[in-house]
């Protein structure tokens, strides 16, 4: 597996929309299940929240992973280093274990924010780097552009969703995928097999998409404020479904779900 994998176990505890107590009620019992990698964003609104939340918790900081992201707003060079100088000062932490890119700029140049990003990296500001929502062509580009090696690209990614290319253009690139939406907002409960499999495998539906995903060495993240799930959301790793069973459930990527779909984000790029 990538190093992002082995780092945060494949499973990353992430944050939206949650703050205030919700979000460190959730946080307290993310740590007591195990997790220790927490995913938030500076467009989340809530990096204080969650800085609060793991420092009270006592959890070494050494034993944390930690990863934000810059907002769009945020890519111009009288901006960027600040804002993640503030995202630092909020996280109550010297450096990040992952900063990313939430989006790709508008307009599509990812130069001039990749490499104030590599800025950010230099500086000591983090220790890996990642970008989120890029396509095929921007991983090819990122070579490049910039040396750093980039630990990770954040994308929707559950199985209503055909993700190949993305998924070809990581083994091709060395950057390795990281999800979001894993259930696609709870679209894919919709779908029997995930009750099938369940059934047989005695996990729950939720559990067979989720493991569907690591068992890809794509990275697992998962928001709930439920206790019950965020346990589920973690217990993935005892189980290993069938070549069969897993060709069985990438078959549902020609329902061609998205959740988030150009008309909804500015940002968002024309997907592959």
């Amino acid at each position: 597996m990538h190093e992002f994998f082995e780092k945060t176990k494949g499973r990353l505890f992430g944050t939206y929309p949650l703050k205030g107590e919700q979000l460190a009620n959730a946080v307290a019992c993310a740590l007591k299940t195990g997790y220790r990698a927490f995913d938030t964003a500076q467009m989340y609104g809530n990096e204080k929240d969650l800085g609060e939340a793991l420092t009270s918790s006592g959890t070494r900081r050494s034993d944390l992973f930690i990863v934000t992201k810059v907002h769009p707003d945020n890519f111009g060079a009288d901006k960027f280093l600040n804002s993640v100088e503030q995202s630092l000062k909020d996280l109550r932490v010297d450096k990040v274990d992952l900063l990313m890119l939430h989006w790709p700029p508008i307009g599509g140049n990812i130069a001039p924010s990749l490499k104030l990003l590599a800025q950010a990296l230099a500086k000591g500001l983090a220790t890996h780097i990642g970008v989120s929502n890029y396509t095929v062509k921007m991983m090819h580009e990122i070579a490049s552009i910039i040396d750093a090696p980039i630990a990770c690209n954040q994308v929707e990614f559950h199985p209503l969703l055909d993700q190949s290319k993305l998924m070809a253009a990581a083994k091709q690139t060395g950057i390795p995928l990281c999800s979001y939406s894993a259930v696609a907002r709870g679209e894919v409960f919709k779908h029997p097999i995930f009750a099938e499999l369940g059934a047989v495998y005695k996990k729950t539906p939720g559990q067979i998409v989720l493991r569907w995903i690591w068992q890809k060495g794509v990275v697992v993240n998962t928001m709930s404020t439920n206790p019950d799930n965020i346990r589920a959301n973690w217990e993935i790793t005892d189980f290993t479904l069938t070549d069969h069973d897993m060709a069985k459930i990438d078959a549902l990527g020609s329902v061609n779900y998205r959740v988030v779909t150009i008309d909804k984000v500015p940002w968002a790029p024309d997907w592959d």
